[in-house]
């Protein structure tokens, strides 16, 4: 679209809820010393777009590279606190205060001192901590070892005496495990055995000892005991269960042998003395020296997290403020720089009716600053597509998120999200509808509505989030669904006499099982919805049947020739006449000289209760339009009308094909009438005087390309408008699979249990209904009639008129600023 549609629609339509809002380019030129305080007014405001100046500049390149960084530096630090206030179980308070002495300066500062503080009492915490498990091991290692130490020292004397190894000084691979060949008598006292203690993994403990056989050949005396409660390993600080060990050796070579085999197995060592005297004195020193640590750690730990509380009360004023400065400065570096002028020149999209908006914000920005200059707001004339921009609320924001899903709409395009609201919930209630589910789905909809505020403010997973910003949605969805449940007369598939009783009685006693022959109108008609005596006999389902596919074609021809409309709406606004006569004329003949006709004869067949069969007559149209009716003919002059909307019908096929490429064609060649004659020149070649793009132009067109994309277009809306009809159809199939699926739960599960006359069968019975209702029918129903109500509106209904290659308006708005944009 060019500037001067644009400014003229800005003159006459701006109240026109069908489009977008007008948008304009603007341009700021503001101080330097304002600039900070504008951007900061403009994102309070939210209504400014800003381009990119700066394109062919890396970041690093950028005027506020340093504050950006330093931003960056900061917003680190607010992440560091957030881990330890996570892992310290400390939340963040969410009452936001206003505390005008906090700027960046002193923000700065603040966290460098608070980040230098915890950095140190983590630092201190982790050596007390490390010392303390090493303490915890060794008074564990002095208690256990300490248990079992004589029998096992003496037990392993009795065995180095019994088998009289000597300390091997070198081994081979011939030396024997056992050297009973050569014993030496050596005297018990002429026996020394050193000894090793510690911990070692539980799930280790039998590879470990299975090492130590094999490396020592058998000369080692292991024993070990089991820690019944886990221990903090002090090297990787994770909570582990862990075995006592003392190994009894004989030799320096086998003591390093040892010693290797306890580093490869992560086992830690601790001395222990022979000595009873000094056992008791050293585990007395151990357990002081542990109540010290643990003293002394506590107090770490509480002063750390007086440092953390103190953080996380002001954390989220902190944090926002961060975020603002770190924007405010993003955006800084997509502005122009006039270093002369002392200015920042920007370029950017708002709305027209936020002109006086950002005049003020730009005119209190100055008076805020002192600054001598003020700012300047003017509009730039352009040939650019401008953004979209729909102003939609808490309600209407979800129905417009549908409709972008699909694809942005085009600057001025007809906005299906205004149609949205009602006909989407409402196919999806002639899919669903059974007014006790609806009633399920508004209570849980309507707890949603009531904690807004409470839900906005939390952080859910991403089923219930998405539950939560559709809540609108399911509300209207319950909403419709309740009526069009009065209208079948089903609440859980059980028929209710609600507005009076039923228009029908038995004719004789044999008509329980009955059909439509046994049953006699005794009263007038029920006066909403589907009588209750239709449901539980033979002849509900022919009926339903016929009701709900009936009322599909209607609701599907209406919402397409509603699609219609709304190309004929656009075309008319984007002065496309050709569009207009060999586009929306034919098109709107070709549809309802078929399928409009069809609901036609369904309103009349209605209207009238005639008997005809509408298949025949459809299908006698195109077969024998000349044949007589019979019993089908519904109305007189019927024969000619068929004929005549038939002829309609092939006569739009070549019209919605042929005239518009050669009229195409036709306006090309008058828009380049005159480009065969030029005035003489002295050049040699005389094309180069005429503009670069002259001759380009002309070759632009291709007749063929035009003829074969219009034949796509012809064919693609002929056999659509047949798919399409069918496929509404789908509104009749799952309201279908919905009630009987309904009834399958009520019939074979909730009245069998009621049938055993059994309180346990009862409970169980209640108990699968419910499952069934809510799994089945109220979550995974729902989903399906939700995904076809969806496809319904995308293809159907919108390729008929919507085209979505626009691209969305993004203001910078502090209030859009999320978790992403700070830590």
């Amino acid at each position: 679209m060019n500037s001067s549609l644009i400014h003229e629609y800005h003159s006459s339509s701006t109240m026109d809820m069908l489009r977008s809002e007008p948008m304009q380019l603007a341009q700021l030129i503001i101080p330097i010393e304002a600039a900070h305080q504008t951007i900061s007014y403009l994102g309070d405001l939210g209504l400014f777009q800003f381009n990119d100046l700066n394109g062919d500049k890396s970041p690093f390149q950028r005027t506020y590279a340093s504050q950006v960084k330093r931003c960056g530096e900061m917003t680190r630090a607010m992440r560091l606190f957030k881990e330890q206030m996570t892992k310290a179980d400390i939340s963040p308070t969410t009452r936001l205060t206003r505390n005008a002495g906090v700027d960046l300066e002193k923000l700065e500062s603040k966290l460098a001192e608070l980040e230098v503080d915890l950095l140190e009492i983590n630092a201190n915490n982790e050596k007390l901590q490390h010392a303390y498990n090493e303490l915890l091991e060794y008074k564990l290692v002095l208690e256990k070892v300490g248990e079992f130490f004589p029998s096992a020292q003496n037990s392993a004397v009795v065995r180095q005496r019994e088998f009289g190894v000597q300390p091997i000084v070198e081994g081979s691979i011939d030396s024997p495990l056992l050297i009973e060949q050569e014993r030496t008598a050596y005297l018990v006292n002429q026996i020394k055995l050193g000894f090793i203690c510690g911990l070692v993994n539980r799930e280790k403990s039998i590879p470990f000892e299975r090492i130590l056989f094999r490396a020592t050949r058998g000369n080692v005396f292991l024993k070990q005991a089991m820690v019944e409660d886990y221990v903090v390993d002090p090297l990787s600080r994770e909570k582990v269960y862990k075995n006592v060990f003392v190994i009894f050796y004989s030799g320096e070579r086998i003591k390093n042998k040892i010693t290797k085999i306890c580093d490869a197995f992560g086992a830690n060592r601790y001395p222990f003395a022979d000595d009873l005297g000094k056992q008791f004195q050293t585990l007395t020193e151990v357990s002081g020296r542990l109540a010290e640590l643990k003293t002394t750690i506590d107090m770490g730990l509480l002063h750390r997290s007086n440092l953390l509380q103190t953080v996380g009360y002001e954390f989220e004023q902190w944090n926002l403020l961060l975020k603002k400065e770190k924007s405010i400065y993003h955006i800084l570096n997509m502005l122009s720089i006039n270093v002369t002028k002392k200015c920042l020149l920007a370029e950017g999209w708002c709305p027209l009716s936020a002109t006086s908006q950002i005049q003020k914000v730009l005119l209190q920005a100055t008076t805020d600053c002192s600054s001598q200059v003020g700012a300047i707001f003017q509009v730039l004339q352009t040939k650019e597509l401008p953004p979209t921009y729909f102003c939609t609320n808490s309600f209407t924001s979800s129905f417009q998120e549908i409709v972008d899903a699909y694809g942005i709409a085009k600057y001025q395009e007809a906005n299906p999200g205004v149609y949205t609201i009602i006909t989407f919930p409402f196919l999806f209630a002639v899919m669903f509808g059974d007014w006790g589910h609806g009633i399920c789905l508004l209570l849980a909809t309507l707890y949603f509505i009531i904690n807004e505020k409470r839900f906005s403010s939390q952080k859910l997973g991403d089923i219930l989030e998405m539950v939560f910003g559709g809540r609108y949605i399911i509300l209207m969805m319950s909403l419709f669904s309740i009526y069009t449940g009065f209208i079948y007369n089903e609440f859980f598939s059980i028929p209710f006499e609600l507005f009076g009783p039923t228009a029908y009685a038995c004719r004789d006693p044999s008509c329980r099982d009955a059909t439509t022959i046994g049953l006699i109108k005794v009263r007038n008609t029920y006066p909403f919805g589907v009588d209750p005596k239709w449901h539980g006999s033979r002849s509900e389902l022919p009926f339903l049947n016929s009701l709900k596919m009936k009322m599909s074609i209607l609701l599907g021809v209406s919402q397409m020739n509603l699609g219609i409309i709304l190309s004929y709406y656009n075309a008319k606004y984007f002065e496309n006449n050709i569009n207009i006569w060999h586009q929306f004329v034919p098109q709107v003949l070709f549809l309802n000289s078929l399928f409009g006709y069809l609901s036609l004869l369904i309103i009349v067949k209605w209207c009238t209760g005639s008997e005809a069969d509408l298949y025949h007559v459809m299908i006698y149209m195109f077969l024998s339009p000349t044949d007589d009716l019979g019993e089908n003919q519904l109305f007189a002059g019927q024969k000619f009308l068929q004929i005549m909307l038939l002829l309609l019908a092939l006569v739009a096929v070549p019209w919605m094909l042929l005239p518009k490429p050669f009229l195409l064609k036709k306006q090309h060649k008058e828009r380049h009438k005159g480009e065969s004659y030029s005035l003489l020149f002295t050049g040699d070649d005389p094309l180069e005087s005429q503009p670069d793009g002259a001759h380009h132009d002309k070759d632009d067109f291709d007749f063929s390309e035009i003829f074969v994309h219009q034949l796509i277009h012809t064919i693609e809306f002929v056999l659509g408008a047949v798919s399409n009809t069918a496929s509404y159809l789908r509104l009749w199939a799952l309201s279908l699979a919905h009630s009987e699926l309904s009834s399958v739960f009520y019939d074979k599960v909730l009245l069998l249990a009621l049938g055993y006359n059994n309180t346990i069968v009862l409970i169980v019975g209640i108990v699968v209904f419910i499952s069934a209702t809510v799994g089945v029918l109220l979550i995974m129903e729902s989903l399906s009639a939700f995904l076809h109500a969806l496809r319904l509106h995308w293809v159907e209904f919108q390729n008929k008129f919507y085209e979505g290659d626009g691209y969305k308006f993004f203001p910078f708005a502090f209030a859009t600023l999320g978790d992403e944009d700070g830590l």
